[in-house]
């Protein structure tokens, strides 16, 4: 299978001349599109939550996605490492016309698709280690982490001993809307604590 596939991130962007770069690219190279994907989503928005992750899942060995730049596919170096390592693994091809790229089933490709699986699996490492020595960080300086202890403690609720505030608004019909703003909360967090405290 061959895939033209074709992304812009707003509805004021054009799929055509996505399409008329392909369409030119193919007849240039005697190439056919079989199925021609296009979708109008942010590329920061995770592969297998776009048209372009079913692409993926379903792509056997040989079938080939052709798309006008490498941008194309994702907005971050890591997601279009990802994507294009899934490809390798799957011994699938993927080629885009300005950026002149060709993975395949060379030598170069299995260079690069180890490159893109190293690259990436030691770029999730720093997230985690990021992540742990902030984490860690936090915790020495004071910051609690997580559920405070003890945050089933009414005290520890923003409307801990307002009651009599709410029921006094309240007389004065102002909206619940309006008490949630002045008490600087939620309108539901006012509404559960209205009803679990039975105030009138």
């Amino acid at each position: 299978m061959i895939y033209g596939y074709i992304r812009v991130s707003s509805d004021k962007q054009t799929v055509e001349n996505q399409r008329f770069e392909i369409t030119n690219f193919c007849e240039r190279e005697g190439i056919k599109i079989d199925d021609w994907i296009e979708e109008t989503i942010s590329g920061t928005k995770n592969y297998d939550k776009r048209k372009l992750g079913k692409i993926l899942k379903k792509i056997r060995k040989e079938d080939l996605i052709i798309c006008s730049e490498l941008s194309r596919l994702g907005r971050s170096l890591f997601m279009i490492m990802d994507i294009l390592n899934i490809c390798m693994s799957k011994e699938a091809r993927v080629w885009t016309i300005k950026d002149n790229y060709r993975l395949g089933d060379d030598i170069q490709s299995k260079v690069l698709a180890f490159a893109f699986g190293l690259s990436a699996e030691i770029e999730r490492n720093l997230i985690s280690q990021r992540t742990t020595e902030a984490l860690k960080r936090k915790k020495e300086e004071g910051v609690i982490l997580g559920r405070p202890k003890g945050s089933s403690n009414p005290k520890n609720f923003k409307l801990y001993g307002k009651e009599e505030k709410i029921k006094e608004l309240l007389h004065q019909h102002i909206s619940k809307t309006k008490i949630a703003k002045i008490l600087h909360v939620n309108r539901l967090t006012l509404a559960k604590y209205i009803t679990k405290h039975d105030i009138h």
